[in-house]
This record gives C-alpha cells, structure tokens and sequence, in this order.
C-alpha cells in the first residue's frame, strides 16, 4: 500500500499529472452533472415538448426560417437552439438525448471555461504569493524558512473548486438537462463575459510586455473577438436580452473603475458591431421578411418588451421572489454569498482602482451578479430560470471566498486577517458555518415532508403516495441529515477547509441517490401515461381523422405522435368546435382527456368507444353524432 501511495505521490508531482486529473475531474462533473441518465425519460411538459417539435418540424419542412409548432407559427425565441437540436436529430434520431443535448454541451463548455478562468486566476495569485513572500524573506531572513506552506491537495485549487461550483448546483443541473433555450443563453452570455475578462487582462499583459495597450489592427484581442462572437450567438439564442445584459454588466464595470474610455478603445466596438450583425442579423432580417410585421409585434413586442413591462402568462411574483430562487437554486453553496460579496469590498473604490486588472474577477463577478439580479427583479415577469446568467458569478465569488479559507489568508486590503494557523477557525465566518448546517437540516426536513404538498398537479394524482412508497425522501433526507452531522464535526474539530468538500459529497450523493431517481418516478406518475396513449393513438387512428386534446395543454403528444392535435382547455369551446366542424373524411374523433371531461362534455360509455386509459388520462374515439 506504501508503495502505491508513493506511485501515486510522485506522478501527482510530474507536471502532467495535475492537467490530467483536472481533465478526469472536468469530465466527472460534466457526466455528473449533465449527462449521466440524460435522455432516460420522456419530455417534460409543457415548455421542453415544444422546443423539441419546432426543431423535428424544422427538418420535415425544411424551413430553417420560420419555426413552427403543430402547424402554427411560434415566434417564441429565435432558431439557435432549434438548429442545433436539428443536428443533433441528424446525429443521433429524434428523441430525449437529441433534444437535451445542446443544453448540456452549452453547461459542459460554459464549465470548462470558467475552470480555464479560475486557473489563471490561481496562476496569479500564486506569483503575487511567491513575490510577497521573496520581499518578507529580505526583512525576516531569518524567518525565511517558516515562509513557505504546506501545498494543498490539488483538489482544493482555485479552478477545481470553481468548476464543481459553477456545475453542481440545482439552477445549473436542471436546466443544463432540459431542452428549452436557457442553458443555451446562459453558455454563450456567460462564456461571453468570462472571454470579455480575458480579453481584459490579456491587455495588461501586452502593456506589461512593453507593446501599446490599444494596437492599430482594426479588431480587438482575440479574447474580445470571442466575446463578440459568443453575444452574437446569445442574441440568436434569445433575442435582444443577449447584448442588453453584458452591455450593462461590463458598462458598470467601467464606470466604476474610471476606465471605460480606455475599454472603449481597446475592445474596437465598431469592430464587434460588425461582427454580432454579421452572425446575427441575417436571420432575423429573413424572418421578418417572410413574416412581417407579425413576427416583430410577436417576438419584439410581446416576448420581450411585454415581458419585461407587464406580466406575461401570469408570471407574476413579489420583489423578494429572485432571494428565495437564489437561495434554493444555488443551494448549498448559496449560504456563503453574503460573506462573499462583503469581502469584495465593492465600496473601497480607490482601492480597486489601484489593482492590477488580473486582480479585479472578484469585482467583475459582483457587477455580474448584481447587474442580472437587478435587471430581472425590476422585469415584471418573474420565472426561475430569468435569474440563471447570475449562477456562475455567484460561483465564482463562492469560489474566491473558499481560496482564501482553504489557503487561510485575506487579500492585502482587510485589516481584520483570517487566523492563518493551519486549523484555527475564521471568526467572522463562524455564524455563516453554523448557518449552512442548520440550512441543510432545514432541507432535510423539507425532503421528509415534501409529498404533503405534491398533490396538486392533476396529471399524476397518485405522485405523493408513489414518491413516499419509494422511498427517495428517505434517502434524500438522511443524506443531507449526514452532510450537515459531518459539517458540524468538522466544526468542532476546528476542520473548515474540508466543510466545502463534505457540502460536495452531500450535493452529488444526492444528485446521485435521490434527485436522478426522483426523476424517473415523476416520469412513471406524469409522463409516462400519455407517451403510452401517444403510441396507442398512432396506432389506433383512422386515416383523416382528427386527434383532440380537451381540459389540458400537453404538446409532448404533438412530439410522441408526430401528428397534428387539437387542443380546448375549455370543455364549452370544444364542443362548439367539433359541432361547427365538418370532416366529410373521417365520422369520429380521437379524444384525449381526463375521464370527468367526458363527463362534462356530455358523454355516455355507450356513446364511444374507449381506445385505452393510462394515468389520469384515457383515449376515445367518438363519432361526431354523439355531439348533435
């Protein structure tokens, strides 16, 4: 066994060691994270289904203009996630891996850079650390020896810790699975505001190598390119959010630093305009002109200037809705924000100024998170997923925070230092500890009792008893309970740098034993029912004969079916439907719904023919007299 760890000792010392394990950590958390079990169940409705069909109808019409749903036009967002959801269908068929897929290259990609960002980041501080101290052993040379410090485990650097954060998180996690448009947002946004910072620093360096800051070619740095590159991607990924929301994140920045001048200059925007209209601009001028003026009320006026004025399928929320979503949606790591974004000091203006522009991610992550939190508590649409931009920020600074509680040290501008004896206990960070176990206590018992409020969505009434007889919640609960038993332990042993890693355990334990699970009895109880009636109806339908949907909204049916459907939540309309229409093709009607909607529509057992009954739903053929 000696012999084995010392193997092992001295390949992690070789210098390709740490890349090759960084290389096997990134993909543990991409497999993790993204694509482990990711095309196991159906589309969940109803937003995914709809993505998912635009795109297959893509490929059937061979439109790659004008997305289309059911044989309607959806203006909705623009075609960048249909797109790619279409190559993926060429690659790999039409089904829940096809669709899923650019959402978790876009959380992979976006994981990857922020890794590749922290790393520099590390790289930094290291030589700022090496510089400081080469200058104390000249005062204290006697002391020159009790300068240096024990070398972490590669596991708690700077990028590893950040790239887990930026992953695994609940927000990330359940949009990096679903095919719907945000992660797509969110890789190309994000990843454009870590190229920007890149692309910042790296004019440092230039100055620093003696060349001119701002040079004559008439575009910018490569690191800026890629940022213009990915804001054009985002804008066809979801319109005009894409660009308003950098633009205020990195005009902040500026501001506050006295520099935007010089950022002007150096980022050649005349340059990046050019660049984003060319990727951009010609598919919305392609849209426009095969769809007029309703493509430009649909998607300009309703899905973005409605959404951002007026409440919009009644989204509506409180002003403190977006505190509670971070809380949850950033859960464990979200406890330790408040810590982390007072220990930027945002305030110290004068001392921010003075730093190196490689010093200021902290900063930079602050007007990130900030700006985005902002902007989308002051939209009065509210949804969950509005506030995703601000999860990798909010990583980062997390991220930074535990750096210098791991390394036991504070940035040269706080009076007040962390004790740096190698298992003292930070002070100011003790309530903020004893908070994170009494947080995942809370989330514990919230697991045990959570089937007390899962009973309200009529497509699976049977979900509460199926999720307690399963025994999930049990395993959910006694996970988190253990997580928070080692956090205090490690408390009382004065063992903070590995309360990070026991919240990493407790989080992947429970992606791993209880949520992926979870999502497999939600499918059974939800979805499950109606890709079964699905696959019966394609069997079961007469040539013309149309499919009507009546009391609820379900587009996976359109997906699952590949047929048109007709959809009436309201029972009274659906009757004056089917009495005013006239298919001389086919006497009856498939008809899909719950059982009561029979009822209400007037129906007697002997009156249809009863095709199947799934779930909370069952399938009919009815002939058109039985509505006369």
């Amino acid at each position: 066994m000696k012999e084995v760890i010392k193997s092992l000792s001295e390949f992690r010392n070789r210098p390709i060691a740490p890349k090759l394990l960084s290389l096997l950590w990134l993909f543990a958390i991409a497999w993790v994270g993204f694509v482990w079990n990711l095309g196991n169940i159906g589309l969940v409705d109803e937003t995914e289904p709809l993505f998912a069909e635009a795109a297959r109808q893509m490929t059937v019409r061979g439109d790659w203009i004008t997305p289309y749903f059911n044989g309607e036009t959806r203006f909705d967002k623009p075609p960048l996630i249909y797109w790619l959801m279409a190559v993926a269908y060429r690659t790999l068929g039409v089904n829940e891996w096809a669709v899923r897929l650019p959402s978790a290259l876009c959380a992979i990609g976006l994981t990857c850079l922020g890794f590749y960002t922290l790393w520099k980041e590390e790289g930094r501080r290291k030589e700022e650390e090496g510089r400081r101290k080469e200058e104390e052993g000249k005062f204290f040379p006697t002391q020159n020896s009790k300068l240096k410090t024990r070398r972490l485990p590669l596991f708690f650097s700077t990028p590893w810790i950040g790239a887990a954060l930026i992953a695994l998180n609940p927000q990330t996690i359940a949009w990096g699975r679903t095919g719907v448009s945000d992660m797509l947002l969110v890789g190309c946004m994000c990843s454009a505001l870590l190229a920007f910072f890149l692309g910042y620093t790296l004019e440092e360096q230039r100055e620093q190598a003696e060349f001119s800051p701002v040079s004559a070619s008439l575009f910018p740095n490569k690191w800026y390119v890629t940022f213009y590159v990915l804001i054009a991607l985002a804008v066809l990924a979801k319109g005009p959010v894409g660009i308003v929301v950098p633009a205020l994140i990195i005009g902040g920045f500026g501001l506050y630093l006295g520099n935007f001048r010089q950022l002007w200059r150096e980022m050649r925007p005349v340059s990046g305009i050019l660049i984003i209209l060319a990727i951009a601009l010609p598919w919305y001028i392609l849209v426009i002109l095969a769809n007029g003026q309703t493509y430009i009320d649909s998607f300009f006026g309703y899905h973005n200037f409605q959404r951002f004025t007026g409440v919009v399928n009644k989204h509506s929320a409180p002003w403190y809705f977006y505190f509670f979503i971070v809380l949850v949606g950033f859960a464990p790591w979200s406890i330790y924000l408040p810590v982390a974004i007072a220990r930027t000091r945002f305030w110290q203006r004068s001392y921010w100024r003075r730093q190196p522009r490689s010093a200021q991610l902290s900063l930079f992550a602050l007007f990130w998170f900030g700006c985005v939190f902002c902007f989308f508590t002051i939209a009065v649409t509210k949804l969950p997923s509005y506030v995703l931009p601000l999860i990798p920020a909010a990583a980062i600074l997390v991220t930074l925070l535990w750096s210098d509680i791991i390394a036991g040290n504070e940035p040269d501008h706080r009076r007040i230092k962390l004790d740096t004896k190698p298992n003292s206990l930070p002070r100011g960070l003790l309530v903020t500890y004893i908070f994170n176990v009494i947080f995942l206590l809370i989330i514990a018992g919230a697991t045990f009792y959570c089937y007390n409020w899962l009973g309200d969505d009529p497509a699976m009434p049977n979900f509460p008893q199926a999720i307690q007889q399963s025994g999930l919640l049990i395993v959910g609960g006694v996970i988190w309970i253990t997580a928070a038993v080692a956090i205090a332990l490690l408390l009382w042993h004065r063992q903070q740098r590995w309360i990070l890693v026991a919240n990493l355990i407790g989080l992947v334990a429970f992606i791993i034993f209880g949520l992926t699970p979870a999502y497999k009895v939600v499918d059974i109880n939800r979805q499950l029912p109606l890709r079964q009636l699905a696959q019966v109806a394609v069997q079961q339908k007469l040539p013309g004969e149309e499919f009507i949907m009546v009391g609820f909204w379900k587009p996976s049916l359109v997906f699952y079916t590949q047929e048109p459907v007709t959809y009436y939540r309201a029972v009274t309309k659906a009757m004056e439907y089917i009495k005013e229409s006239k298919n001389p093709t086919s006497p009856s009607i498939l008809l899909l719904g719950y059982p009561e909607k029979f009822v209400e529509l007037g129906l007697q057992p002997n009156q249809y023919q009863l095709l199947d009954s799934r779930g909370a739903y069952q399938l009919a053929r009815v002939p058109r007299t039985a509505f006369r």
